[in-house]
């Protein structure tokens, strides 16, 4: 599946050049840029999953946001979701080897939704436009639904 959309990409990559060569060189150049900013980013979080995995044993991950863990991992995961502040596309590969290494379908579920809509290191800016009861209102809302949504992972996984 992987190979077919890399020769799709390909192909379309080459009618595009022999479209507008300006355009598709331009475009790549773009691109390019895009890759380069979002370069450190990924690399600090790839280092940061290795030392983690290297320094955690699948026992201790199973241990503490396992599905054995219960609601307690739930917790736990859904408090280091709302303090942690990265981006998806880095996100999701931590959670495949969470997954991976032990980590229950729940508790990965309330960790990626409380990452993606609780904002405690982004609290001051979002007062400051927002004001504090829309912004406790909305951050409190997005936590109770993260649990929802950890309870329906559980009941469908």
């Amino acid at each position: 599946m992987v190979t077919a959309l890399y020769i799709i990409a390909t192909i379309a990559l080459f009618a595009s050049f022999l479209k507008s060569k300006d355009k598709t060189m331009l475009s790549l150049k773009k691109a390019w840029k895009s890759f380069e900013n979002i370069l450190p980013q990924f690399l600090s979080i790839l280092v940061i999953i290795g030392v983690m995995l290297a320094i955690l044993t699948p026992e201790q991950i199973s241990h503490l946001v396992g599905s054995g863990s219960g609601w307690l991992g739930v917790i736990i995961a859904a408090i280091i979701g709302s303090i942690t502040l990265i981006p998806g596309f880095v996100a999701f590969p931590l959670s495949a080897a969470l997954l991976q290494n032990g980590a229950g379908y729940m508790q990965i579920a309330a960790f990626i939704s409380t990452l993606m809509m609780v904002g405690i290191v982004t609290l001051p800016v979002e007062m400051k436009y927002f004001g504090r009861k829309a912004t406790i209102t909305r951050n409190v809302s997005a936590f109770v639904f993260s649990l929802v949504v950890a309870f329906v992972m559980g009941v469908v996984m």
